[in-house]
């Protein structure tokens, strides 16, 4: 019997034809299938990733924020894909992730300085939203951010929220901002 040549497939008929150049032993495709070049594109029925952080509500701050309209289910940080969302009883913040400069933990605070409602820093124009003492994260935005006013009069350079975990949340927004980069 005579050697098959490189060009027949082992164990077909010869009528079947030769290989092609591309299913060849050694062949390389310009583009490698299994190697994708970003991330995977989301299924159009995909719920889009967001993250909860909850307010902490120390005891002693519980009655200053009922009385402006802060209470648990009212008052929530949320980090979604393309934006962070804060909503604090009747005030509320909205700015996409390009817009965070940067974000770190701070506190204590005096007791003073956040009962109630939202407080402005006379020094910068900054915003806390607070109902713990304890510790809190700040968020400095890039262009300021309307949040007092429904003008849009007033902007600021930054926002304090007092989270029941403000490590997770600098961590999960430092990521989230990464990502929509």
């Amino acid at each position: 019997m005579p050697p098959r040549s490189p060009s027949t497939r082992s164990g077909a008929d010869e009528s079947a034809g030769p290989v092609p150049e591309a299913n060849r032993p050694g062949h390389h495709p310009e583009v490698e299938q299994d190697k994708p070049s970003g991330p995977p594109p989301r299924p159009a029925a995909s719920i889009p990733r967001t993250t909860r952080f909850p307010f902490h509500f120390e005891r002693s701050m519980v009655v200053p924020a009922l009385a402006v309209g802060v209470m648990p289910r009212t008052a929530e940080v949320v980090v979604g894909e393309e934006d962070l969302r804060v909503r604090f009883g009747p005030w509320s913040l909205r700015t996409p992730l390009a817009n965070v400069d940067e974000v770190t933990v701070t506190g204590p605070y005096s007791w003073l300085k956040v009962a109630g409602p939202p407080h402005l820093s006379l020094s910068d124009g900054g915003l806390t939203f607070a109902t713990s003492t304890r510790a809190g994260a700040c968020v400095r935005f890039r262009r300021r951010v309307p949040v007092l006013l429904p003008s849009n009069l007033l902007r600021h350079p930054a926002v304090t929220v007092t989270v029941e975990d403000p490590e997770a949340f600098a961590r999960e927004l430092r990521a989230a901002v990464r990502r929509a980069s």
